[in-house]
């Protein structure tokens, strides 16, 4: 195996492990420190602090799904999907720097949610943003680390878009 192919698995295992701790780590807080349903301002009423044991996806989407249905839909798929993209990264040669980084952000913080749905049967979500129009529904760090990592696999596209059409116009 080359070098360069060792650092892209050291790089994307140690972005997914710092994001499964930093989620669990800050899960674990919540729950010994704040009671279901406590809310905590803690930037006015625009962050605010509270305890929800969410057993659907996000916003709760699922939730009334039976126990079987569950199980494949928020455990069983999204293992095998987060498995394929983990396979992807390590065998995708020209794989950007800022797609290996995205893809380990949401492989990071889709192993943090999918472990609290196996020991759990819930996901613990305790962050809840307001300002004006914009609001957010309560998540977690898991959650917030899909999303960053959205957001680079996005910039990352938007980057090659443009470099392609400066190249077509050269």
């Amino acid at each position: 195996m080359n070098t360069k192919r060792l650092i892209k698995i050291f790089v994307a295992l140690i972005i997914i492990v710092s994001n499964i701790s930093c989620d669990q780590i800050t899960k674990e807080k919540v729950r010994e420190e704040i009671t279901t349903n406590e809310t905590i301002e803690v930037i006015n009423n625009h962050f605010i602090l509270t305890k929800v044991e969410n057993t659907g996806a996000a916003l709760s989407l699922g939730a009334n799904l039976s126990p079987a249905l569950k199980l494949l839909f928020l455990q069983l798929i999204p293992i095998f999907v987060l498995f394929y993209i983990f396979i992807y990264i390590l065998r995708e040669k020209n794989i950007s720097k800022m797609s290996l980084i995205g893809f380990s952000f949401i492989i990071g913080g889709g192993i943090g949610n999918i472990y609290d749905r196996i020991l759990f049967n819930s996901v613990t979500d305790f962050m809840y943003l307001e300002y004006g129009y914009f609001h957010t529904g309560v998540f977690n760090m898991a959650d917030v680390s899909v999303v960053v990592g959205t957001l680079f696999i996005l910039l990352n596209q938007v980057i090659l878009e443009r470099s392609n059409k400066r190249l077509k116009t050269a």
